[in-house]
């Protein structure tokens, strides 16, 4: 026997009449009988199958296996199933992102095409983003009720489809309403996919995979600035829309290969077997216990997506239409300000599994509001596309804790409804910023910098402000315990 504990790595899923779930260790023990010891680490909080009162050897096991996680690499911490579930979510986010965003680059080119004013253009992209809160709803409903595979399967094919429809647009009004369909397909991706990806995760680095996660909305930004800068000569505006029929492809691995979280297959039957669903869990998040947590992670998100399109929305038009720039040029800061918003999320992500997720947004939010004027106070091209992808680190980089921090703030019953619901309601308010921007730039000929500078500044400063008055959530265990059902207040500041 070796004198050193053997960890051999497995999985429960039901041992005899117990139906219980969670990472398993096998430990021999070094004591003067070696006998193996088989401890488990489950949701419920139990820590062995077989305990007996008093037992050393018991209580060695179970200490083993509460610090057996640190003694692992955090990326094997997770099983295969586990990373099936992650890389599903993050597939549905970052083709989302380059469906979305190859809009924002190809407006002014719509407009001239369409001969309507760039004002009008801007009105499409804020009806997507308000059509997001219909489909996140109806989404979240359905994964809490249903699962979550299904509605994220739904969402892909419905915004793929939507875009590829839009690429072949006779009149403006068609692009409209189409491009208005695709925000419904947009909004139902996240709640499911957000759901999917951080139930199965790890506590250890589920801040960091939620950077990654959350931050890969910059790869899908920076695929589509490269698709603009090299293929819009060739291909034009139809043919950017037309290449966003390729994530559909995405659904069949979805539907084969993954698998729904435990913890949300474990609470489901637990709500049947007492036969207390929670049959409206919308209407659940604004009752006691959950509506002050409720309220203040709307003001959160509403805040976080004002800052992103006053920072996003109109920087390409604003390239475009006061500066001149070719479409290459437009393409370089947007590319690599992207690349460097990947990087800064999964950054902040790592930073809010050891600070705690509030400081993890907080100081980089700090720090963007005063570097914005760096890229909006000057005409050199030089200082421009410097200056903004260093705010791709900082200003790109408070989203990061979008996944984790919403879904640490809610139970399992309601889930995927609330952070559905709270995400796509900041989109109502971030859909606001690109017409009003554009009015006071052309109409009020203020030109686009002094008001996305005063419009970032302003609401980097509130999202500072209501980060501070949520909860620190770092650590927390997601379970299948029924807390709304049971009338468990949630979460505690």
């Amino acid at each position: 026997m070796p004198k050193s504990p053997f960890i051999a790595l497995g999985r429960v899923a039901a041992v005899g009449r117990h139906h219980l779930s969670g990472d398993c260790r096998l430990f021999w023990l070094s004591t003067h009988v070696h006998l193996p010891t088989f401890a488990c680490r489950f949701p419920s909080g139990q820590q062995s199958l077989f305990e007996q009162p008093g037992s050393q050897q018991t209580e060695h096991a179970m200490s083993i296996t509460l610090n057996s996680s640190s003694e692992i690499p955090w990326w094997k911490e997770p099983s295969k199933e586990q990373w099936k579930a992650w890389i599903a979510a993050w597939l549905g986010w970052t083709l989302d992102a380059f469906d979305f965003t190859i809009f924002l680059l190809i407006m002014v080119p719509i407009a001239k095409e369409f001969d309507v004013p760039l004002t009008a253009v801007t009105v499409v992209f804020t009806i997507t983003l308000w059509l997001r809160l219909v489909g996140a709803t109806a989404a979240g409903w359905m994964a809490d009720r249903m699962g979550r595979k299904t509605p994220l399967m739904i969402s892909i094919l419905w915004y793929s489809l939507c875009n590829f429809i839009a690429g072949f647009s006779p009149t403006f009004a068609f692009l409209f309403f189409f491009r208005a369909l695709l925000g419904i397909g947009m909004g139902a991706e996240w709640p499911a996919g957000a759901a999917l990806a951080m139930e199965s995760w790890p506590a250890r680095s589920r801040g960091f995979m939620s950077g990654v996660l959350q931050g890969s909305w910059g790869l899908g930004f920076a695929l589509s600035a490269l698709a603009y800068g090299f293929l819009f000569d060739l291909i034009g505006w139809r043919g950017l829309l037309w290449i966003g029929i390729l994530p559909a492809l995405v659904v069949v691995w979805i539907r084969f290969y993954v698998n729904e979280p435990e913890v949300w297959v474990a609470n489901r039957r637990q709500q049947r077997e007492i036969k207390a669903e929670v049959k409206a869990p919308l209407l659940s998040i604004f009752k006691r216990g959950l509506l002050l947590n409720t309220l203040t992670a709307c003001f959160w998100i509403a805040s976080t997506f004002c800052v992103y399109y006053s920072i996003w929305a109109l920087f390409s038009a604003y390239l475009q239409k006061e500066l001149n720039w070719t479409p290459l040029m437009v393409a370089t800061p947007v590319f690599w300000a992207n690349i460097v918003v990947f990087a800064g999320n999964s950054l902040w992500g790592f930073v809010s599994d050891i600070w705690g997720r509030r400081p993890g947004m907080i100081v980089p939010a700090t720090i963007a509001i005063f570097l914005t004027p760096f890229y909006l106070w000057t005409t050199d091209p030089i200082y421009i596309v410097s200056a903004f992808i260093v705010q791709g680190m900082f200003g790109g980089s408070i989203y990061g804790q979008m996944p984790s921090y919403l879904c640490e703030r809610f139970p399992t019953e309601v889930r995927a409804t609330a952070s559905g619901f709270i995400f796509h309601q900041g989109a109502i308010w971030g859909g606001l910023v690109a017409p009003v921007l554009t009015y006071l730039a052309v109409q009020m000929n203020f030109g686009f910098a002094m008001p996305m500078m005063i419009s970032t500044i302003f609401f980097l400063v509130l999202v500072v402000i209501s980060v501070l008055l949520g909860p620190e959530t770092k650590g927390k265990t997601l379970t299948a315990d029924l807390e709304v059902i049971k009338g468990v207040a949630q979460p505690a500041t």
